[in-house]
C-alpha cells in the first residue's frame, strides 16, 4: 500500500526564517510556497531525493498547526507515506482497525489528496496518507 515516505512535515512560526535556514543555510533546492486554506497553512517545500521537507506555518490561530505549535512547539508535526490512492487506503487502514482522522481525502498541498491517522492509531505520530497529482 506504502509506495515511499512522501515528505516530513515541519511546523514553523516564522515561514520566511525557516525558508531561508533550509534554503540559504543549509543549502536545499526550494521549490516554491503554496497557501492551502482547507488546512490554513502555508507551506513551503524543499525536494530531497524521493522524498521532501514541508514546512508549515498556520495561517490562523485555531489551526491543527497553530495548537501543536503552541502545546509542543515548532517541530516535526507528521510524516506523510505516498500511496496511489488515498480513498483505497483509507478503506484498507480502517478494514485492518486504524484509527483515522479523515474518513475521505482532503485536498492538500500542490493538488494531492490527503488523509490523516489518528496518532492514536500510532506511537502518538501523526501520520498523513498522500496521493500525489502527478503519481
Amino acid at each position: 500500500m506504502f509506495k515511499k515516505i512522501d515528505h516530513l512535515g515541519i511546523a514553523v512560526e516564522d515561514l520566511e526564517s525557516a525558508v531561508q535556514l533550509f534554503r540559504d543555510t543549509l543549502g536545499l533546492e526550494y521549490a516554491g510556497d503554496e497557501t492551502v486554506a482547507e488546512q490554513k497553512v502555508r507551506t513551503a517545500f524543499f525536494p530531497l531525493g524521493e522524498s521532501s521537507i514541508e514546512l508549515l506555518e498556520p495561517t490562523d490561530p485555531d489551526s491543527p498547526v497553530a495548537k501543536f505549535i503552541a502545546k509542543r512547539g515548532p517541530g516535526i508535526h507528521h510524516i506523510a507515506l505516498g500511496v496511489d490512492d488515498t480513498a483505497k487506503a483509507i478503506a484498507e487502514l480502517t478494514a485492518r482497525g486504524v484509527k483515522m482522522i479523515d474518513s475521505v481525502p482532503r485536498d492538500g498541498a500542490h493538488g494531492a489528496k490527503i488523509a490523516f491517522i489518528h496518532p492514536k492509531s500510532t506511537p502518538g505520530l501523526l501520520v498523513e496518507i498522500c496521493q500525489r497529482k502527478e503519481d
